[in-house]
């Protein structure tokens, strides 16, 4: 079992502060557990390959694939051919998105080095350039890899469940519903979308 990510201690018990939905759930629930993604192209490879599948499926394709490639760099990547990748776990697709992040990195299309020189829409922007690469995806390698501390995946399904939930909303709220709904939790929306995640899973909402 993970163990709690004390880091986000500080932000969460402000937002508890100023929200009193999420104060009593917090006492319920407790931290987020620890959960980081690597920074570069592993990193976002590993975010790519988990996007559509479940978590243990993920976790899986994770494992085979770092036993298959160490270090996982773009070169490495490439010199797995279509076979070596599908006995891995991945489909025709994201074959062919893997393929083109390599190439891109290679290429410096895509320059994860220059991400922290970019504020949070320029590093989005810049990220969604690459094949497979939507906002969603963007989102969680600048909230997991990255550590920034303001991110809000207001299109996330899981985040949008949770929410209703919480606000004890009639409807689900759509990305739009979301976003307005986060504005009074800047500037610790990645800590709430933490939570908010926590949450679903705490209270046995199912995937």
């Amino acid at each position: 079992m993970s163990r709690p990510d004390e880091s986000l201690r500080p932000a969460l018990e402000a937002l508890a502060a100023r929200d009193a939905d999420i104060a009593r759930h917090f006492a319920a629930c407790g931290l987020p557990p620890v959960r980081r993604h690597q920074t570069g192209f592993g990193g976002l490879l590993r975010i790519i390959m988990a996007q559509q599948v479940s978590t243990a499926s993920a976790a899986a394709i994770t494992a085979r694939l770092n036993a298959a490639v160490r270090p996982l760099t773009p070169s490495g990547f490439l010199a797995l051919d279509d076979d070596e990748l599908r006995r891995i776990g991945l489909s025709g697709q994201k074959i062919r998105y893997g393929r083109a992040l390599a190439e891109d990195v290679l290429a410096r299309r895509i320059d994860l080095r220059r991400l922290h020189r970019l504020d949070d829409d320029e590093a989005i922007a810049h990220l969604t350039q690459a094949k497979g690469v939507g906002h969603w995806t963007a989102e969680i390698y600048l909230l997991f890899a990255l550590r920034r501390p303001d991110v809000w995946p207001a299109g996330d399904l899981a985040v949008q469940v949770a929410l209703q939930r919480l606000k004890n909303l009639d409807t689900r709220p759509d990305a739009t519903a979301m976003r307005a709904l986060g504005e009074a939790w800047r500037p610790h929306r990645s800590t709430a979308a933490r939570f908010l995640w926590h949450f679903y899973r705490h209270t046995g909402i199912p995937d």
